[in-house]
């Protein structure tokens, strides 16, 4: 078949098709442009013309997909690419043990779903059975535990990251009220 024709027939209707899966008009066009380059170099292995349709709009499917998959990757690098420097690591197992202290200064139901979550490991859906609440509110407790934890280190240190959240550098914030920082045991 023809790619001229192929084009004239399925343009319009695959970009339809594809900006009912995905709301982005410019990123709806590329997909389009990638699923008539895929039919382009396949074309040739359509055994059934008449079965042409199916094929495409298979096609276009199969590249929604994949850019979905692209897209749902993009924040994080694979682990084995992310080189980290000793300096980095040094920084990192430092402020670390500060944590703990200021984890000690959250109230209680904080502490308990912190510590359980993200030091013990424990997914939010066993840390609402262990502490018998629904779904919804360990997310909420852990959540306002990790805002309160934040709260807690901002107002003490100041903490300088680079994009992919490793530690690069921190300093305690000098502050008139010290009451933020002395109530913890961290020494930096």
């Amino acid at each position: 078949m023809d790619m001229d024709l192929i084009w004239i027939e399925f343009h319009d209707p695959l970009k339809r098709f594809v900006l009912k899966r995905v709301s982005d008009q410019y990123i709806a066009e590329d997909i389009v442009q990638d699923v008539f380059i895929k039919i382009s170099k396949s074309i040739h292995t359509l055994k059934d013309e008449e079965k042409i349709s199916s094929w495409i709009y298979n096609i276009t499917r199969n590249t929604i997909i994949d850019y979905y998959r692209k897209k749902k990757h993009t924040e994080e690098l694979p682990y084995d690419l992310v080189a980290e420097s000793e300096e980095d690591d040094t920084l990192t197992k430092e402020l670390s043990r500060c944590i703990g202290s200021f984890i000690n200064e959250l109230p209680e139901k904080y502490k308990e779903a912190i510590e359980l979550s993200e030091i013990n490991g424990m997914s939010q859906i066993e840390l609402s059975n262990y502490l018998g609440i629904s779904f919804s509110g360990a997310k909420s407790r852990v959540q306002r535990g990790r805002q309160k934890l934040k709260e807690l280190l901002v107002a003490c240190c100041h903490i300088e990251a680079d994009r992919y959240g490793n530690i690069i550098d921190y300093f305690q914030v000098k502050t008139d009220d010290r009451s933020n920082c002395q109530n913890s045991s961290c020494n930096l």
